[in-house]
């Protein structure tokens, strides 16, 4: 043994030949007879002429010691030393049955498991004994012994599957094929982890074979993500492994749909824990954007957990005591309900005032929460299908009103006994003053929200006092009366709010904090939808759409996978015929996991399987010495034939002058005999750029000398070029940047000035040019790129990059301006547009100002570029929004983030390109009839 390892030599035998060593050390240093020397006087001149070339008589000790080393080298290699040697045990009295686990934990280390499988069978080959080999993640079985170059076929075809490993199958097929004489050995090569029924190890017991071998790796791989919550504070992840015997800490990150990490967090496992959960503190809108949660490094099915669309968005159904007053809609009870999660939900509303008729079409629609303001009694035939639709898992979210402070004490759908009136506060007839909020208690989702001090309440409904009030209680005022409590009912919630869902009762649905509490109300219902017991939802086929592979990646090839049936009550599980994946199509999908929710992976029970041999997967590497000392004796020679060579003169100075001299003149001429290399030229003459920029159109910038601004207009354009490109006719060519001050401008219908208050002042003249350009024909559009920073000024205030832009406006001869007219060309020129947003939306895109209608033809002055207004201003940041790298993926998102506005931002850019081209082609009256159809009118 050395350091661990055992050391063998195959040959030992061959070591004999060591004892021959000395006898070589002295035929090496053996010195001949010297030669008897006689002189002859005629050549004595000669001698004492020429210098006389002398040998050595023996050789050095070194160059002896050096040969010696060199034998010494070879007779190790003959006797082949090898590290780690593998015995081969196996029994001859039948067939080698190879049970090889290919489930989702080998991944990682497949390979390993191939060289130890194939290790088996070259046993097997040697002793001439038949091979079985079977895979746990096979559909079917073929178990019958074979030949070893058949075994190493299926070996080098097996592959890792998404799945855990189905051993009942596998091992019951080889039962079968040994029912009539057992086998020799049994060899299971496993991922470690136990499933089924827990008696793997019995099983193969009962094989009846003469020897069982067990081979396995670490486990410490072996790790999966089994459960997600979104909960109030952020996304809770919990984690099982394999390996308990020390501390851990896994980083986890949360994906988006096009696979960008937007997220991070970490699980830590405490030493022998084999569970542990980890949170991913994000806002709400982001994690409104999570597609799937992965640990960071680890390529295995297992340790990704996909989410699919009913996690991120909830169907929120609204009901209001009161008919909409569309004249006073501020007054109405669901306004700020709807502001309020109209960006983050999808709202359904009844067609009809009927409540009889209402209630059970909006449970058709599936909703996830059913929002209810100021209702306080319901049809009678409605309470039994709300009840039922509850207990599936609904929320029921009530807010209080003078209806529901009039109903009945005994209303089966509240969370707490409510007094039957409502309590005044601040009145004439009033002692007490308008409360404020106070702190939430820890087990309520606003626990962490910051209590807010300008909130008053003056009415609300209030509860009976009950034991459990508090453990019931959300929010409570200051004076201790709840404002928010709750109820679980079955899988279901009950929610009530003890004020109105408008402004007559406090000013909390006037509040930003309004928002935040309804959003974290609803996300904590159950997404995909919920259906009553009376409208019950049918089974779904839903067809394979992405499938996730062993090392956890989502691909579209579905293979044989077979549509997944989704059956109400009953969560599906991964299976062979389903393999974990999104299943549904693009517009929806339903997401299956690897594990069921909440699994724990445990280690196969060895106990069970009697007496049996165990090794370690890195066990199996064995190694020889044998390459690396042949190789060692072959540079020994080497160096042995150069020291000769250099002692008998070879490389004498004279002589290697000679050679170097050669090498010189060789070099040399390859170097002048070479032809010419030609490099490309960027200071080509200005004509030639001008006539390679002719031949298509290009979208032009101003270069600003910031690089960040530059790129991200480079990027912008080149985005608006690919979007012309796909939707319309135009194919541009690829964007240019400008240097205003030297570059030809007439070459380019528009061109797109980025403002920054940090970038260098244009000179007079660059302007004067610009002046020039405008005149002639072009179009400058001018972008502050500011309209995100000035929401939160005032409304007399600019920012620094208007000011700049007034300051460049100063030397230019503009004309009046106005925002866009609804009627403008600009609206119609290829899509119909109302307002033109880019990375922000809120600023108006100036326009030169249209000439005045009741004006006398004869009285208007002509306007150049077919009535294209030369100048342009924004400051939603359009390069912002069209941004995108070579993958075509966007570069920053938009405020909101909302793909809508973004492509409305494209589309705004298609019809200002069209409007440079085409100028006043839309405004022509032949094409009124067809806009009119396209709007409806």
């Amino acid at each position: 043994m050395i350091g661990g390892l055992s050391f063998i030599f195959a040959n030992p035998a061959i070591l004999a030949a060591l004892v021959a060593l000395p006898v070589i050390w002295w035929l090496l240093r053996m010195t001949p007879p010297r030669p008897a020397a006689e002189i002859f006087p005629p050549l004595r001149i000669l001698a004492s002429v020429m210098k006389r070339e002398e040998t050595p008589s023996k050789s050095p000790w070194w160059l002896t010691l050096l040969r010696m080393l060199m034998a010494a080298a070879v007779i190790f290699a003959i006797a082949d030393p090898v590290f780690n040697p593998r015995s081969n045990t196996l029994a001859t009295s039948g067939p080698l049955a190879l049970l090889i686990d290919n489930s989702w934990a080998t991944a990682p280390d497949w390979e390993r498991r191939v060289e130890a499988a194939s290790a088996l069978i070259d046993d097997a080959e040697a002793k001439d004994v038949a091979i079985s080999i079977v895979f746990t993640g096979e559909r079917q079985h073929d178990a019958t012994p074979g030949s070893a170059s058949t075994a190493r076929n299926r070996l080098a075809a097996a592959r890792p599957e998404p799945l855990p490993a189905d051993r009942g199958s596998a091992i019951a097929a080889l039962q079968a094929a040994f029912e009539d004489a057992p086998p020799g050995t049994v060899a299971f090569i496993t991922d470690g982890i136990e499933g089924g029924d827990g008696k793997t190890m019995e099983a193969l017991a009962g094989i009846g074979a003469a020897g069982l071998k067990v081979i396995e790796a670490d486990g410490s791989e072996a790790v999966a993500l089994t459960a997600t919550s979104n909960e109030s504070g952020g996304m809770s992840v919990t984690a099982s492994r394999l390996k308990t015997d020390d501390g851990r800490s896994l980083p986890i990150v949360a994906f988006d749909t096009r696979g960008r990490a937007i997220a991070g967090g970490a699980i830590d496992f405490a030493p022998g824990a084999a569970t542990a959960k980890g949170m991913i503190e994000a806002p709400f809108e982001l994690r409104n954007d999570f597609a799937r949660i992965g640990i960071e490094g680890a390529a295995t099915a297992g340790a990704q957990h996909l989410l699919d669309d009913g996690f991120r968005r909830r169907r929120v159904a609204l009901l209001s005591g009161e008919a909409r007053d569309l004249s006073q809609p501020l007054l109405s009870p669901l306004y700020y309900i709807n502001r309020a999660l109209a960006p983050y939900a999808d709202l359904v509303e009844p067609r009809q005032n009927d409540l009889a008729v209402a209630i059970p079409e909006l449970l058709e629609q599936r909703p996830s929460v059913l929002i209810m303001a100021d209702i306080g009694r319901l049809p009678e035939e409605t309470y039994p299908l709300l009840a039922k639709w509850i207990d599936n898992g609904g929320t029921l979210i009530r807010f209080a009103g003078p209806r529901l402070a009039a109903a009945p004490a005994d209303d089966p759908l509240v969370p707490v006994t409510l007094r039957q009136g409502e309590r005044a506060l601040g009145g004439a007839l009033s002692w007490s003053e308008p409360q404020p909020l106070a702190d939430y208690p820890g087990n309520s989702p606003f626990a962490g929200m910051a209590r807010p001090t300008d909130i008053l309440v003056k009415r609300q409904v209030l509860a009976e006092p009950t034991a459990d009030l508090a453990e019931r209680t959300w929010a409570n005022l200051a004076d201790g009366t709840p404002l928010v409590t709750t109820a679980t009912r079955g899988a279901g919630r009950i929610v009530l709010f003890h004020v109105s869902a408008e402004a007559t009762w406090s000013n909390l649905p006037i509040s930003g904090h309004f928002v935040e509490m309804l959003r974290r109300s609803v996300q904590l219902s159950r997404g995909g939808g919920i259906a009553s017991d009376g409208k019950a939802v049918k089974a779904q086929t839903l067809p394979p759409y992405r499938l996730l592979n062993a090392d956890g990646v989502l691909a579209a090839e579905t293979g044989n996978a077979r549509p997944l049936d989704i059956v109400p009550g009953k969560a599906p599980v991964a299976t062979a015929d389903n393999p974990p994946g999104l299943y549904g199509s693009e517009d929806g999908f339903t997401a299956l996991n690897l594990l069921p929710r909440d699994a724990e992976l445990k280690r196969i029970d060895m106990t069970a399987a009697g007496p049996h041999t165990s090794e370690r997967l890195a066990g199996t590497e064995s190694w020889s010495l044998k390459p690396a000392l042949m190789t060692l004796a072959l540079l020994l020679l080497l160096a042995d034939a150069l020291i000769v060579l250099f002692m008998g003169g070879v490389f004498s100075r004279a002589r290697t002058a000679r050679a170097a001299s050669a090498i010189i003149i060789v070099l040399a001429g390859t170097v002048f005999l070479a032809p010419p290399q030609v490099f490309a030229d960027d200071t080509r003459p200005d004509d030639q750029r001008i006539l390679e920029r002719l031949d298509t159109t290009h979208l032009a910038y101003v270069v600003t000398g910031e690089e960040e601004v530059d790129r991200l207009s480079e990027d912008g354009l080149r985005g608006l070029t690919d979007f012309l490109t796909y939707r319309t006719t135009l194919e541009p060519g690829a964007p240019v940047g400008l240097d205003i001050s030297k570059d030809e401008l007439s070459l380019y219908p528009i061109i797109y000035w980025p403002i920054s208050a940090s970038a260098p002042m244009p000179s007079p003249q660059a302007v004067s040019r610009i002046d020039a350009y405008m005149r002639a024909g072009g179009t400058v559009l001018f972008d502050t790129r500011d309209q995100f920073s000035s929401l939160g000024s005032s409304s007399n205030g600019t920012s620094a990059n208007t000011e700049r832009l007034q300051a460049i406006l100063g030397n230019l001869d503009i004309p009046p301006l106005e925002p866009v007219p609804a009627d403008h060309v600009l609206t119609k020129a290829f899509y119909l547009l109302t307002n033109f947003p880019g990375r922000y939306t809120g600023s108006p895109l100036w326009i030169e100002s249209q000439l005045d209608s009741r004006e006398e033809p004869s009285n208007r002055p002509a306007r150049p570029g077919d009535g294209v207004t030369p100048i342009i201003i924004t400051g939603n940041d359009f390069a912002g929004a069209w941004a995108v790298d070579s993958n075509g993926v966007a570069l920053l998102p938009t405020v909101p983030p909302d793909e809508m506005q973004r492509e409305y931002a494209f589309r705004s850019g298609v019809n200002i390109m069209m409007y440079m081209l085409t100028g006043n082609y839309k405004a022509d009256q032949v094409h009124v009839p067809a806009l009119l159809e396209r709007l409806g009118q």
